[in-house]
């Protein structure tokens, strides 16, 4: 669980990561000791730490080598383009891609925190605003920052349809995940089954409904090891459970703040 007693800011968490910001130059001046930049480069390095951060919830349960935040964005910004025929006439779907792939931006900085994490919502909301007014002021391109956070914005208030179909497709991904992973890899990931309570819109529960049903059954989510056979003994193996680190248990009070409401 994070300690914080210490103030989050973007500056501490950039340094820990080592990542320097070249100051933004200033329209005709050239009097800055400073590198200064012009270009959004330095922000599309920024942006490498979406492909390289795993996303923490699977960690968790021994999943170790799992999606990354950008494959998470990314996944999310094809289904968006295949929005269900009920909504699709009243969705800009050119939007809903924007928002798929931006909505967690903020995580380049922030990680990928979860309810196990012990973060407030409200803290990771301010951390998060924060990084997006960081990127606003120092991506060398604010016209299209400003409108990147506009999108960012309308995601995290959910009023509108664009921004609560891509709520849904947020949790919709992750049950598609959740599914991959216990087919894969033999865990019972029931935890995040909660999401389901929280997606609105009726197409997407249905979405979700078709995914559950693809779950392995429960007598197949007991992963197995083998034992190796002793020098000399017969070949045949005792199946004993894999070692899985427990999961932290989440609440669900946690939970609730954490996907309740408009996430």
């Amino acid at each position: 669980m994070e300690e914080l007693s210490d103030p989050w800011t973007v500056e501490k968490a950039l340094a820990a990561q080592s990542i320097v910001f070249p100051a933004v130059a200033a329209a005709g001046s050239s009097s800055s000791s400073r590198p200064a930049t012009s270009t959004p480069i330095p922000f599309f390095h920024v942006l490498e730490r979406l492909k390289t951060t795993k996303r923490q919830g699977w960690r968790r349960y021994g999943i170790e080598q799992g999606e990354s935040i950008a494959d998470h964005m990314h996944r999310m910004a094809v289904m968006a383009l295949f929005a269900p025929a009920e909504l699709r006439a009243g969705l800009d779907l050119a939007k809903c891609v924007c928002m798929a792939l931006l909505h967690d931006v903020a995580e380049a900085v922030v990680g990928d925190l979860t309810p196990a994490d012990g973060v407030p919502k409200t803290e990771k909301a301010r951390r998060e605003a924060a990084t997006m007014d960081y990127f606003v002021a120092h991506s060398g391109d604010a016209a299209t920052a400003v409108q990147m956070r506009a999108d960012w914005l309308e995601f995290e208030a959910g009023r509108t349809p664009e921004s609560a179909f891509v709520q849904d497709l947020d949790k919709v991904e992750l049950l598609l995940q959740m599914v991959e992973y216990e087919t894969h890899h033999g865990v019972d990931l029931s935890e995040f089954t909660y999401v389901t309570t929280k997606i609105r819109l009726p197409a997407m529960q249905r979405w979700a409904a078709a995914i559950l049903d693809e779950r392995p059954a429960a007598e197949n989510l007991a992963s197995k090891a083998q034992v190796p056979a002793q020098p000399g003994a017969a070949k045949a193996t005792v199946p004993v459970p894999v070692t899985v680190p427990a999961p932290v248990a989440s609440s669900k009070a946690q939970l609730d703040e954490y996907y309740g409401g408009t996430e």
